[in-house]
């Protein structure tokens, strides 16, 4: 009789739902650990297992045949290649340059310094990681202000994160206040949003903004990889103002906001 009854109980009971499977840049994992916390204690939500690292690679893992139901990258390009559905604008970002410690100058000498035979500039790679195209595009931005900068600046780049083979930071540190650390760079161009993580790991570490004139917008682009409902509840909570003021808090800019 009590096997009965437990039978009848677990025929009962609904099945608990599998986790959304999220892969996102790796800029995105402050916030949308938020919001996949959030998601999970909303109303119908679900536990979310985070995978978060370059975009490039992340695009590359899944056409491969890595199973993910939402992917959020660091630009619109990645996940339009998978070509599996929309893709959706869900938050901007901008450039920043980040500073060893003690070196400091106003934003109107920015090129100059990088310029500078001397100056070890850090990028991300490009092609593995957004952060490093969008470097790369304002290297070409600055042809325009002086004659062969592109060449010079995409010549000497050092390209420290984002790719493959790049030196990973011991746990618990943060991957650019770590670049700073192991003095593997004088500036280091990157996202304002990791910026602010790198200058809360190490205060010490400068940042200048980057003139608008050689400024370069990094769009990130969400899609929803396959039918389950849970992932595009998850998505839809993204786009919604409680999965949009967490990106704010951690400072992203909404899709629509003007430059």
């Amino acid at each position: 009789m009590k096997g009965l009854v437990l039978g009848l109980m677990l025929i009962a009971a609904p099945a608990a739902a599998e986790p959304v499977r999220l892969a996102a840049a790796g800029s995105l994992r402050a916030a949308l650990h938020e919001v996949a916390q959030a998601f999970a204690a909303s109303p119908g939500g679900v536990p979310v297992a985070e995978t978060y690292g370059p975009s490039g690679l992340l695009r590359q893992r899944i056409a491969g045949g890595e199973a993910q139901d939402v992917f959020a990258s660091a630009n619109m390009e990645h996940p339009q290649a998978l070509n599996r559905g929309p893709v959706v604008m869900f938050a901007r970002n901008r450039l920043c340059a980040l500073t060893r410690p003690g070196l400091d100058f106003p934003p109107g000498e920015l090129l100059v310094r990088m310029l500078r035979p001397e100056t070890r500039l850090g990028t991300s790679t490009p092609g593995a990681d957004p952060a490093g195209d969008y470097a790369f595009m304002l290297f070409a931005r600055a042809e325009a202000f002086r004659p062969g900068a592109r060449a010079m600046l995409e010549a000497k780049a050092l390209r420290l994160t984002g790719g493959p083979d790049s030196p990973r930071p011991p746990p618990g540190h943060d991957g650019y206040a770590w670049q700073f650390e192991r003095d593997a760079a004088d500036i280091l161009l990157t996202y304002c949003t990791s910026a602010v993580l790198a200058r809360a790991a190490n205060p010490a570490i400068g940042r200048v903004e980057i003139p608008a004139d050689l400024q370069v917008a990094a769009d990130y682009g969400v899609t929803v990889l396959n039918d389950r409902p849970e992932a595009a509840r998850f998505t839809l909570f993204l786009l919604s103002p409680d999965g949009q003021d967490i990106l704010a808090r951690h400072g992203f800019e909404a899709p629509g906001a003007r430059r």
